[in-house]
């Protein structure tokens, strides 16, 4: 792959590797977060390795921040015209009111809290974030730099540019060196994909940055004193604790003490991927988001190569997130790679190499395995105990493009299944803990279909079939397409059209492997090798789901959700077998489906309990950005619009009564929206001004109304 300009030939790999260093660093740090020194010494003294095993590690708001707020690219502009004001707008689009996302610590105790209410309540970003608002101690807590790193992602080679954007997210809740610190850290990753020079890097975020401000005078220090006592990184974090330590510097998580940890780890640990998040996170502080940095800024450096597989195992190129949109909280690190090298493509107005073009823009299988080492979350299990199992990211065939993903069964038997799949949902017992109140809506749905490409190798089993499947969380049944007889040395294509449900949940696609005959004798052992490549979700939807069926996700006594769903704010729980939503101010709302769905046609069963305020959304894209239809006080039907604030659009006289059920349903083609109830059309409107084309569907009432939902239908059109 050459160069091609300002992007670099590399481009692609090492944003996910630099991403995949965000991540590995975050787990690393999560459960020792706000430990001192001395308390990580005394509990694990020289650190090699993670320090806890989870079954999938929870959301963090180390993560959650970068990728959602990068969004902002996406709906407004990706170019340098993007402001502070938008950037702000992206906050309160995909962050939960309240719940989840960050620490909600209270209004001038946590800088994020502070932010969110402020543009709530109509303080615009940069004001949102300033010192003129908030004071100091607020503005310069950690949170200008932990958010930061997929801006330095998107500008390889330019950390000038990689600050400018760094400057106008971090400014929408921080200033002073909370912001200098933003800034900082995104021009260290962009200059990181040119230099491995570990000073040089460091220059590079000093040049972005005041000159005299306390940021650079602390890095420019243990510069300084890394040069003079380059041999024992102890000494440093002494001098350090010392002179920037927690004391000096106010609120509960300032800046300052813990960037000069980050500056001591990447001097003392050598470029050394490992050694330099083992150093950070001896440390302790705030280790997750210390960590975390470094661990891009040493991705991007190294690449791929760099990184440990010890490392990247564990994780499984899995990430969770807590955002408003359920069916974007389910990621796997090489589509974010993708979503965020297609936005360095586009912002350095450069083509994507070919082998990269169809991958970065989505026209490609979800699940391609073309980064090297990716596995996209995939898992595997059999019929049969006691046997081991493995899937590894592989060169040696492929379907399309390089690589797939080899699956190793090491002794299988005629009769049994042997499943590769992955999840399309989560629940709290897939968890260790509830870090940042995760919720999902899931992947996939019926009357969509899955299929992939597979490959038996000649030498072993031979007489093997396959077929697609998949498992219903509600009821833990698993649906089956076609078997289909596989031809060694072959790719073959395996396919599932799966059919209109009402009630399901589904949580698991995959594909299953069945050996025919019994082999004991002379078998070369691991007996069954599979390749799968090009893994693929698509189609419309056509489901329905009964409450009644559903069911409350208990993860811990402050978080309890109703499966499938996401909520902005508000009281959303199952009452009688019914889904309840009441709000004492304000929009009560919740979430379900995809956000990429276009055309359908949504029909709710509601039942208004009290107030005079209830609806059903279609197109959601998020909390200020939807539409919703529905019951409103002096018999009216209502059609509403939400561009941060809901203004009405249409409306129509229909006499209804509390206590009564009623059908609600809308059809949503292109910008043209029909509004029916109990099967009547009474709303007829066309959206000429930006309309929204495609979105989630949801649940909502207003102005302290409580409303019940019996069950809903979503049929693509």
């Amino acid at each position: 792959m050459g160069n091609t300009g300002k992007i670099p030939g590399d481009y692609v790999e090492k944003v996910y590797a630099g991403w995949l260093g965000k991540v590995i660093g975050v787990r690393h740090g999560g459960n020792i977060e706000g430990w001192t020194y001395d308390r990580i010494e005394k509990a694990f003294g020289e650190i090699t390795g993670y320090l806890h095993q989870f079954k999938n590690f929870a959301a963090d708001d180390d993560t959650n921040g970068p990728m959602f707020f990068l969004r902002a690219l996406e709906d407004y502009t990706h170019t340098r015209e993007i402001t502070p004001e938008q950037m702000g707008l992206t906050w309160l689009n995909y962050a939960p009111d309240g719940h989840g996302f960050f620490w909600w610590g209270g209004y001038g105790v946590s800088t994020e809290h502070t932010a969110y209410l402020n543009l709530k309540n109509g303080i615009k970003a940069p004001r949102s974030g300033s010192i003129e608002q908030n004071g100091p101690t607020v503005a310069e807590q950690i949170g200008g730099q932990i958010f930061i790193d997929v801006w330095g992602l998107i500008a390889p080679g330019q950390p000038e540019l990689a600050a400018e954007y760094a400057e106008k997210i971090a400014s929408v809740s921080h200033d002073g060196n909370g912001k200098y610190g933003g800034m900082f850290i995104a021009a260290c990753i962009a200059a990181a994909f040119e230099t491995r020079s570990m000073e040089e890097i460091i220059e590079k975020g000093l040049s972005v940055i005041p000159s005299d401000c306390e940021y650079a005078r602390m890095t420019r220090d243990i510069m300084r004193f890394y040069r003079e006592k380059p041999d024992n990184w102890r000494d440093c974090f002494r001098y350090v604790y010392e002179n920037y330590g927690y004391d000096r510097y106010p609120g509960n998580c300032h800046i300052i003490p813990n960037s000069a940890v980050i500056i001591l780890s990447l001097l003392y640990g050598e470029g050394d991927f490992s050694r330099s998040i083992n150093i950070c996170n001896m440390c302790g502080w705030d280790t997750d988001c210390n960590v975390a940095n470094v661990g891009t800024i040493l991705g991007v450096r190294n690449g791929l190569e760099g990184i440990d597989i010890s490392w990247r195992k564990p994780i499984n190129d899995f990430l969770c997130c807590s955002s408003v949109i359920g069916s974007l909280n389910i990621l796997d690190l090489p589509w974010c790679a993708s979503y965020i090298a297609n936005l360095g493509y586009k912002i350095a107005g450069e083509e994507p190499p070919a082998e990269w073009a169809p991958i970065l823009r989505e026209q490609a299988a979800r699940y391609h395995f073309e980064y090297p080492g990716s596995t996209h979350a995939f898992r595997l299990e059999s019929d049969t105990p006691h046997i081991t199992c493995t899937a590894a990211n592989s060169d040696e065939a492929a379907y399309s493009g390089k690589r797939s993903l080899k699956v190793v069964y090491d002794y299988a038997n005629g009769g049994f299944g042997y499943r590769a799949y992955v999840k399309t949902y989560y629940g709290p017992e897939d968890f260790n803990d509830s870090r940042y109140d995760p919720s999902f809506s899931p992947l996939l749905y019926p009357g969509q279909s899955v299929e992939c490409w597979v490959l038996l190798p000649e030498g072993r089993i031979t007489d093997v079939k396959a077929r697609m499947y998949v498992k219903d969380r509600n009821e833990n049944r698993r649906y089956y397409g076609e078997k289909i007889s596989l031809k060694a040395g072959q790719w073959t294509k395996v396919a599932y059209a799966i059919p209109a449900m009402i009630g399901v949940c589904i949580e698991e696609a995959g594909v299953e492997f069945i050996p025919v005959q019994e082999e004991r004798r002379h078998l070369q052992l691991p007996s069954l090798i599979v390749y799968i490549d090009d893994f693929h979700f698509y189609g419309q939807p056509d489901y329905g789901v009964d409450f009644s069926k559903e069911r409350l996700e208990k993860w811990n006594n402050l978080h309890t959700e109703v499966s499938q769903l996401t909520y902005l704010r508000g009281l959303w729980t199952l009452e009688d077998g019914e889904l309840s939503g009441s709000y004492c101010g304000g929009t009560a709302e919740a979430y379900t489906g995809d956000l990429k769905w276009k055309d359908y046609r949504f029909e709710a069963e509601l039942i208004p309990k009290r107030g005079g305020q209830h609806r059903i959304n279609f197109r959601v894209q998020g909390a200020i950005r939807s539409y919703d239809a529905g019951l409103s006080e002096n018999g009216k039907l209502v059609l509403y619009k939400n561009e941060n604030g809901y203004r009405e659009l249409a409306a129509a006289d229909w006499q209804w009564q509390h206590g009564t059920s009623y059908i609600l349903a809308v059809e949503a083609v292109g910008n043209r929206f029909r509004i029916f109830a109990d099967n009547q059309l009474l709303i007829e409107y066309t959206d000429s001004h930006n309309p929204y084309l495609h979105g989630q569907v949801g649940f909502s009432n207003a102005d302290g109304s409580h409303t019940h939902y019996k069950r809903f239908t979503v049929r693509g059109m």
